[in-house]
């Protein structure tokens, strides 16, 4: 099986069974949207069509804008369309988390030179969403509560284990977001030993939100940290 291969058919077979605390709702957008499986297969045949070792970069949990609408973490329509070429009919999305990778991508030599040497995907593969007085949905984090940390957790542990038995780098591990999420993956980690070594780098959407001024500092970091 290609690296493709191996991201498709656990996409796919994403499911969680587990109790989640009430109010909280799993977003799971391969069996929610039939449209994102067909996205999220050109992409990875694109970009993974081999079976080369590359490194992975951990985000929290996949988001509404995000991996939700296209089936690819940090990866709204726009860049789908404009940097990797895929074009998504029908709806738009437009996450500044993803406008700050593909900066990201973009300094480190394109999508090309990128996707042949890191796999994204997150701590927890699925999202969550918490509904709002009046209906409205908002994301919700999987360590926002102690209750949904427990009840996701050896979710995440088994689906990080079958994500490294494909060809991943277990040297280094990056982790994005430096409060949280890197404090619950570095214990993780230390228990369960996946990775040798894990990094963690200032969350996109934290450097979008508060820090776009000087969004080339973070971008530059990174760079720095990919190359270790």
């Amino acid at each position: 099986m290609t690296f493709a291969d191996h991201i498709i058919d656990f996409n796919k077979n994403l499911v969680f069974n587990g109790r989640l605390p009430d109010g909280i709702r799993i977003m799971n957008p391969f069996r929610e949207n039939p449209e994102i499986n067909g996205i999220m297969e050109q992409f990875y045949k694109k970009y993974y069509n081999d079976s080369s070792q590359r490194r992975m970069i951990l985000g929290i949990n996949p988001g509404r804008l995000g991996s939700g609408a296209t089936g690819v973490p940090f990866t709204d329509t726009k860049r789908m369309a404009e940097k990797c070429g895929i074009t998504i009919r029908g709806f738009k999305s437009h996450e500044p988390s993803s406008v700050f990778i593909y900066d990201v991508i973009d300094a480190y030599g394109g999508v090309k030179a990128f996707y042949k040497k890191f796999y994204i995907s997150s701590i927890c593969p699925l999202g969550f969403t918490q509904q709002q007085p009046g209906g409205k949905e908002i994301n919700y984090n999987y360590y926002d509560s102690p209750a949904l940390t427990k009840a996701v957790t050896p979710f995440i542990i088994s689906h990080l284990r079958s994500q490294l038995t494909w060809n991943i780098d277990t040297s280094i591990c990056y982790v994005m977001g430096t409060g949280k999420n890197a404090s619950f993956f570095e214990a993780l980690n230390k228990k369960e030993q996946f990775f040798q070594k894990v990094v963690p780098l200032e969350h996109p959407r934290f450097v979008m939100q508060y820090k776009s001024k000087t969004k080339e500092e973070y971008v530059n970091k990174y760079i720095t940290a990919l190359e270790l």
